[in-house]
């Protein structure tokens, strides 16, 4: 078996190279997108195991393509990041189905076990087909 593949999107190029490397150290095979439109480009392309989702982007922002990409692929993981974990996060997170919130800071050590675990978990439901 191949390395999990995580599709990253989020509009700060910083941010994306660091988590990007953070990620493919632990394992995972990496593929970035930097706005809401490549995002959902990339998503049906590439058919990523899972998606790490900025909210705030310029074009089509975070909450619009979980929406879409939840509405095609229900048992996808997906994480929406963060740098505030309040309520309003958590309320968009349990409303559009979100599999949980990554916070943009730290070392990622537990996000890393979570998007693991939610791979794991999802593919006896979605398999490897097409998004």
């Amino acid at each position: 078996m191949g390395k999990n593949k995580i599709l990253l999107v989020d509009d700060d190029a910083a941010f994306l190279k660091a988590i990007k490397v953070r990620l493919e150290t632990n394992g995972f095979d990496v593929i970035t997108a930097s706005n809401g439109k490549e995002g959902l480009e990339k998503a049906e392309i590439e058919n990523p195991d899972a998606v790490l989702l900025d909210i705030m982007m310029p074009d089509i922002d975070g909450l619009s393509v979980l929406r879409q990409i939840r509405s095609r692929d229900p048992h996808l993981p997906i994480f929406i990041l963060t740098a505030y974990s309040n309520d309003e996060m958590k309320k968009i997170e349990r409303e559009l189905n979100a599999t949980g919130l990554i916070m943009k800071t730290g070392d990622m050590a537990d996000e890393i076990e979570k998007i693991s675990a939610a791979i794991n978990i999802a593919v006896k439901y979605r398999g490897k087909t097409s998004f």
